[in-house]
Order: structure tokens, then sequence, then C-alpha cells
């Protein structure tokens, strides 16, 4: 009996150690035992469909030993049994939808673009369709002998063609701009038409029209200022001729229209608003218009702020509304001359850097205007009056070159014979470069001066009895003869 299950226990033990051997393991050591057998998960494209879950892997079942039971079979539920199938079905169904989802999305997208191209189409063929049909019909236009009244229409600077028709159009001159633009462009003296204003009957045939603006008398508005010249008229002690000042400039060119059909602002007219209106609303720039609202007479506050050259003002306007114009435009021109920094050379304000180049615009020559600036500067830092005979001459009817003794003496707020300083207001409308002289006077210490002859020769000197000499070359010149 002995032998018997000695013999079994051996073949027990040799048939399990051919079904469980591990040559690198002793089955002494097994608590240290691990297990190296898991399943590798296996990796797809997130697109594809989830892996199924790995079935549990199944350990061999023990051989039964001899006089031992079966091991129990799990029970419903447990992992061993795949309860986990149900979670992997919930998540194809969580992504089916969302792929449904975006497929319906991209759907409704592509509707939208071919809704937007096909309109954006539509549109695209009805607009040259409505190009081409404008071609074939000729542009909408006034027949001969229908026009109207005159109208002002202005032709900015730089304006093309295309910008003048509409202006045309909107003034009621042509019967559309596309007619005006085709008379246009056939007629070549387009390019010579320059800014301005330019009186043109209204509903004009489009070709009567664009004759009208290239031809010389339609233009309107534009005047011409000479150097030197003063609002008002004045004078001349030899000749007896009337100097027509800048208000008489501007009311000439005016005129709307001819002879007894002619519409003009007078001369009084704007006399009047220059006098009676209130300086910001005649265009008087910040840095005038302290010293402006203190003129002693009011009708020359605007002398000096109208700017000598030739200036456009649009002549269907008030007389306030004309002078506003002129006087915003001068403003600006002068400023860009460097007039609101001038001071840092000749210590001046701007509205007095303006007056104190009135003076040198009547008093010199253009090649001595810098020397004549810089004479009023140093006289002006001495306190010594400037003794100019063009302020003497500013307020009476008839002016000349000399003044008498009587003149000279009279005091005026304007007369520098008779008073230090400068005059309360210019006395001329200065040009540019008399302006640009006073703001950078010449370097030089000289005093005085004094014109010798007709042909406008000028001595300047900063010692008194030279400038003594001088005069009486002047004085045998005859340029200071007096003719009262």
């Amino acid at each position: 009996m002995t032998d018997r299950w000695t013999r079994a226990e051996e073949r027990y033990r040799q048939n399990a150690e051919r079904r469980y051997r591990r040559d690198d393991l002793d089955w002494a050591d097994a608590d240290d035992y691990e297990d190296d057998t898991t399943v590798i998960p296996r990796y797809e494209d997130e697109d594809d469909e989830p892996p199924l879950e790995p079935e549990p892997r199944r350990r061999p079942a023990p051989q039964r030993a001899a006089g031992g039971r079966r091991p129990a079979a799990p029970r419903a539920g447990s992992r061993a049994s795949g309860g986990r199938s149900g979670g992997s079905r919930a998540k194809r169904s969580r992504v089916a939808s969302r792929k449904a989802a975006e497929r319906k999305r991209r759907r409704r997208n592509l509707w939208v673009v071919a809704v937007v191209f096909a309109l954006l189409l539509a549109a695209g063929v009805g607009f040259v369709a409505w190009k081409f049909m404008n071609r074939l019909s000729p542009a909408e236009d006034f027949a001969a002998g229908s026009a109207g009244p005159l109208t002002v229409v202005q032709v900015k600077s730089g304006d093309t063609a295309t910008q003048i028709a509409e202006a045309m159009y909107d003034k009621g001159v042509v019967a559309s701009s596309a007619a005006f633009y085709e008379a246009a462009v056939r007629n070549s003296n387009m390019n010579s038409v320059q800014p301005g204003y330019y009186a043109i009957a209204s509903h004009s045939p489009a070709a009567d029209a664009v004759t009208a603006l290239v031809g010389k008398s339609s233009r309107v508005g534009n005047v011409v200022i000479s150097e030197g010249r003063q609002l008002h008229d004045s004078t001349d002690v030899h000749t007896g001729a009337r100097k027509d000042g800048i208000y008489r400039k501007i009311a000439d060119a005016s005129c709307v229209g001819t002879g007894s059909a002619a519409k003009c602002v007078t001369y009084e007219q704007l006399e009047a608003a220059g006098t009676n209106s209130d300086p910001a609303a005649l265009g008087v720039p910040s840095w005038a218009m302290e010293r402006v609202r203190s003129v002693p007479d009011r009708s020359r506050q605007l002398e000096g702020l109208i700017r000598a050259g030739t200036l456009d003002f649009d002549p269907s306007g008030s007389p306030e509304q004309i002078l506003k114009q002129l006087v915003t435009e001068s403003a600006a021109s002068y400023e860009s001359t460097g007039l609101l920094q001038s001071g840092a050379s000749n210590g001046l304000t701007p509205y007095e850097t303006l007056i104190a180049a009135s003076l040198v615009e009547r008093e010199a020559l253009p090649n001595d205007m810098s020397k004549v600036a810089r004479v009023i500067v140093n006289r002006l830092a001495v306190d010594q009056p400037l003794q100019f005979d063009s302020t003497v001459n500013y307020t009476l009817d008839k002016t000349e070159v000399a003044t008498t003794d009587a003149d000279r003496a009279t005091k005026t707020p304007w007369n520098t014979y008779a008073m230090a300083g400068l005059p309360a207001t210019p006395i001329s409308a200065p040009s540019l470069e008399a302006l640009r002289a006073m703001e950078k006077p010449e370097p030089g210490n000289w005093l005085y001066f004094v014109t010798i002859d007709q042909q406008g020769t000028t001595l300047f000197t900063d010692d008194y009895n030279e400038h003594l000499r001088n005069i009486q070359k002047a004085m045998q010149s005859g340029i200071l003869d007096s003719g009262r």
C-alpha cells in the first residue's frame, strides 16, 4: 500500500512539472512571481468604432487533484462574465449621434453657401444687364431751348469730369450726370477748366452746359487783389483818380448775369457787413479776435485780414457769407507761412506781425522788405516812433507819398508820427512775401531808411545825421514834393 501511494505521488509531481514548468523560476520562489501574460490593448484611429472590451483572460483551470472538487463557475454579472458590453454599445450610440449631427450641419452650410452664391450671381447678372441697357438707351438730357435761370456751380481743385458732372446734376443744370459726362469727354477744352465758381443756365442740354463751363464769360466770384490795397476806396492827390478798395473789387466780381439782369452785391452792402457784423461771424481767426474787437473804428476791423492775390468766392452768398469765406481762406494762407510761430524771431504776436507786414508792404520794394522789417523791430525794441508816411496816409481820403506837417501832427490810432508802437490795425493787404520778411527780418542794426528816387532806391542807416543827408537826396529828386 505504501509503495503504491508513493508511486502515485511521483507520477502526479512529474505531470505537474511538465505542465507548469518555468525554466527561470523555481517553484520555491513562487511568492515573487509577476504575471506577464496581461493582454495588450489594441489602438485604432479616433474615427473608427471603439474596440470591444477584451475578454477576460481565462486562467487554465487547475487540474482536479485526486479526490478534489471542480472550482465553482463564476457568478452572473461578474467581470469574468462580460458585464461591460452594455457600456460599449452606449459609446457607439453617442459617436453615431455626433457624426449624424455633423453631417446635418455640413449639409446646412452647403445650402447657405449655395443660396448666397445664387443671390450674388443674380445681382451680377442684373447689374451687367442694367449697364448694357443704359448703353443701348441715351442718357437723359434736357431739350434745346429749355434753359432756365443761371445757377452757380463750384469746381473744386482736383475734381474729375465725373465729379463735375455730379455737381452739375445736383445744381439742376443738367438732366443727368451721364449726359454731361458724355458731352465733357468729347470736349478737349475741359482740361483747361480751373477751380472756381461758374454761372451756368439751369435745365441746359448737356453739350450747352459743357460749352458754357469752358467759356471765359461764365467764371464768377473771381477777384484779384493787388498787394498793399486797402478795404476802402481812396483818391490820388495828383491825378484825382479813384483807387478801388477791396470792397469795390469784391462787389465787381460778385455779379451773376449781365446787363439789367445782373445780380450783384454792392460796395455799400459789403462795407456795412464788414462794419456791423460780429468778428466771429466774419471768420476772424482766434489769434486776431481780441485786437479786432477793440478796434476804435469798426469800419476798419477787417483791414489786412483779406489777403492780396487771386481769390474765389461764392457770389450767390450774402455779404456776410462772402466776407467770411474770404477772411477764412486768407487766415489759412497767412498761417501757412509760419505766422503763428514767428514770435520767436521778431518778438511780436501773430496779429502784430500782420500789422507790421502791412507797413512793410506799403513802405518797401520786395528787395528791401527784410531790411525794413528789421528797422521796425529795432525801433519797437527802443520805443522809438516808427514815423512812416504810409500810416499818416491811411486815414486820409486823398493820398500821396509825401505828407504835410499838419497830416503828420494829427493824432489817430494809426499815425506813427504822433505815437510810438504799431498802428491799431494793418493798413493794407500784405503780400505773403512781406509777411515772410516780417516773420524773419534780416539781421542788422538799422534804425532809419528813406527812398531817394522814383526808381525806389532806398538807403538804410543807424546814424541819424546820415539819415538827414539821405533825406536831402530824396528832396533833390523831387520824390518828396507834395501835391497839396
